[in-house]
């Protein structure tokens, strides 16, 4: 709303992911309790026994806002008149708590534009009130409209003494934003031609209506002026459809899909779009016109258009996307259960299928490095060879080569396909599903709570792990030994059994919940980190979170991926054999030394860290493709937000103080400029 916002905290757009924090009259209200704890936090001020909270503190130190040493007295004057009713300069705990409540009101956006023109706080706003707030914003100190014009008049009186209430207000509001163009038009028109030059036309729309603009219409103002075809001037008619058009964009989707019959991807004719807007709306020609003549010039697409084309020329107005669109999201995550049992089922169903496609993308990626780590676990001391087979994990790669070829570092692929679908499906699957059902009403997770998921997640595999594992070390090991025998996972199968198949699941269990318990938090942790301040991840970005992730995971439970492979292989001829876990460990320890528990590191490491950062960019990059809202959650951060050009670009609040009405301060601010244009100046030298 303010000059200012786009160089400080005001005005920058939280991620979707916390678009929970918008008011849509849904918001939690936050208890006394936990708004006086917050309030204590902040209130430096003591007079007379009672705690306040200074109002120029309040913006800069609480909200986050206009808090350069530069900022504007008079900016921050006004603004903290919103809150501070009695004008003394001071927030008590009743005020900080009132405005708490007008944030969570359903009409916040309009509540909170009344209370910053009503200066006296006496419920109504005069001439005088809202001249002295409109003069302070920018667009009146570049062109100083006519505040004596018969507008004005019509709404306060011949003398300007009419006092007008909140109802009145918020439609005046609504109507002077769009006087103000019309009166803009008026003073650039010198010579009252009811025409304006192409340049003086882009900068009275750079001026004015920039929160309209996304980058392309705005890029294109000078060859859009007039309707292009090189007209240098533009008319008043011409002028007012153009604001109009960009005012009514999602009517005019709507005019599409019902000339489509609901096909985004359908081409539409200016014709059948005509046809279009004759049933449903008053959409005038000269108004399609400009609509086609944008899409030509953005997406030279010449007498037609689709559905993406007027996303690109559609103002971004990222309040009303947070009423409209995201709050049920964000409710169905808080109440998983409100959606019932059938739609949580497909949702778990969807996740297990995309799961069980980025595992067998994931195991495929890596499986040579696999192999390598478990011939290299497997080598042991009292060997019959007399000598160690393999001197490094380089060594090993090269001797499997030669001797077995290359499709020898892909033994046992087959039933690890087969095992590890399911396998990291269930962990994916119940990873999210925990996480949801621990998620906080406020949408938060706690750092216990998301390693409470991935240790779910972990225990959840094991089911699957286990038989895959037991049939693919056997067979990676096979190698080994010269034989004419060839060993085959149906073999391998049969000579285990049901419950030979589990042999080991100890030592899997001891591996793979503190690995989940470990990886999920710290990926989901990195992922945030390498998100744009958008809470966009690249792809690149998802890969290397879950390769970073991987690495801690991976080596710290490496002992226990030991002790797992010497008791799921079968011991050959002279080599120490295991009565189950703890035997295991002694005799390694005892033969071998501590240091045997760390053999295959980086094999391990290799493998498992690049492995997860491409089962789980698959499994996000699935999800963005393939994307069905349950109602659910969808991962944080892996849905790329439109940018919301003229309005300032937008960053996570990071104030986890901003809870109950609060949640929805920063969008609500914002959402006074992005519907009423109005921006308050930064500093005084640009006065």
């Amino acid at each position: 709303m303010f000059t200012g916002m786009r160089n400080s905290t005001w005005g920058f757009r939280p991620k979707i992911a916390h678009c929970q924090e918008a008011h849509n009259g849904y918001l939690k209200r936050a208890t006394t309790e936990q708004l006086l704890e917050v309030f204590n936090k902040y209130a430096t001020v003591e007079k007379q026994g009672e705690k306040y909270i200074n109002s120029v503190d309040f913006l800069k130190n609480y909200i986050g806002i206009l808090n350069e040493p530069s900022s504007d007295l008079d900016s921050l004057r006004l603004l903290s008149g919103i809150v501070d009713t009695n004008k003394d300069g001071l927030i008590s705990f009743a005020e900080f708590q009132a405005f708490e409540s007008l944030l969570s009101e359903p009409d916040a956006l309009y509540k909170v534009a009344f209370h910053l023109f009503d200066i006296n706080g006496n419920g109504e706003i005069s001439y005088d009130e809202f001249v002295l707030v409109i003069k302070k914003t920018e667009l009146y100190l570049k062109i100083p409209f006519n505040l004596d014009s018969q507008f004005m008049k019509l709404y306060f009186g011949e003398k300007k003494n009419r006092l007008i209430n909140y109802s009145e207000f918020a439609q005046f509001l609504h109507d002077f934003h769009e006087e103000c163009g019309t009166e803009i038009f008026r003073i650039f028109d010198k010579s009252g031609s009811g025409f304006i030059s192409a340049n003086d036309f882009q900068e009275i729309m750079l001026m004015s209506k920039s929160h309209l603009l996304t980058s392309g219409v705005r890029d294109n103002l000078l060859p859009a002026a007039g309707g292009g075809q090189g007209v240098h001037r533009v008319s008043f008619p011409y002028f007012m459809a153009f604001i109009s058009l960009l005012n009514n964009m999602e009517l005019v989707k709507r005019i599409y899909l019902n000339a489509s019959n609901e096909n985004r991807n359908r081409e539409v004719t200016k014709d059948e779009f005509l046809y279009s807007t004759q049933v449903m709306s008053q959409i005038t020609p000269l108004e399609v016109d400009i609509l086609f003549t944008l899409c030509h010039l953005l997406h030279q697409r010449a007498g037609k258009i689709i559905y993406n084309d007027l996303q690109s020329i559609t103002p971004e107005q990222y309040y009303k996307e947070i009423h409209n669109r995201r709050i049920a999201e964000i409710h169905a995550v808080s109440s998983p259960s409100d959606r019932g049992v059938f739609i949580q089922v497909l949702e778990s169903l969807y996740r297990f299928t995309l799961g069980s496609i980025s595992g067998a993308i994931g195991a495929t990626a890596v499986y040579p490095i696999d192999l390598v780590k478990t011939r290299m676990q497997n080598q042991r001391a009292g060997s019959f060879i007399g000598e160690l087979m393999y001197r490094n994990s380089f060594d090993c790669f090269k001797k499997v080569i030669r001797h077995e070829g290359i499709f020898g570092l892909y033994r046992g692929l087959l039933p690890q396909l087969i095992g590890v679908a399911p396998e990291k499906a269930a962990k994916l699957t119940v990873n999210d599903l925990v996480r949801d059902k621990l998620r906080q009403e406020n949408g938060d997770l706690a750092v216990s709570s998301e390693i409470i998921a991935g240790a779910c997640a972990g225990f959840s595999q094991v089911i699957f792990t286990n038989p895959l594992e037991i049939v693919k070390i056997r067979l990676q090991v096979a190698g080994e030994i010269a034989s004419t025998k060839k060993l085959s996972a149906i073999t391998v199968i049969k000579e285990l059994g049901f419950f030979g198949l589990y042999k080991g699941a100890k030592a899997c269990f001891l591996r793979d919940i503190p690995f989940s318990a470990i990886y999920f938090p710290a990926y989901n942790h990195v992922k945030q980190a390498f998100a744009d301040e958008k809470g966009y991840n690249h792809p690149l970005s998802l890969l290397a979170a879950g390769c970073i992730a991987g690495v801690p995971a991976a080596s710290l439970v490496t002992p226990a991926d030991v002790i797992k492979t010497r008791l799921q292989v079968v011991a050959r001829k002279g080599q120490t054999t295991y009565n189950g876990l703890v035997d295991c460990a002694m005799k390694i320890y005892n033969e071998e030394g501590p240091r045997a528990f760390w053999k295959g590191t980086g094999a391990r490491v290799f493998r498992s860290s690049p492995q997860f950062g491409v089962t789980l960019l698959s499994y996000e990059i699935l999800q963005r493709l393939f994307y069905v809202d349950f109602g659910g959650s969808r991962p944080s951060g892996s849905e790329k937000l439109v940018s919301v050009q003229g309005a300032g670009d937008g960053i996570t609040p990071s104030n986890p103080d901003h809870i109950g009405g609060y949640h929805a301060v920063l969008p609500i601010l914002e959402g006074i400029e992005s519907k009423f244009g109005l921006v308050f100046p930064k500093t005084r030298s640009e006065k």
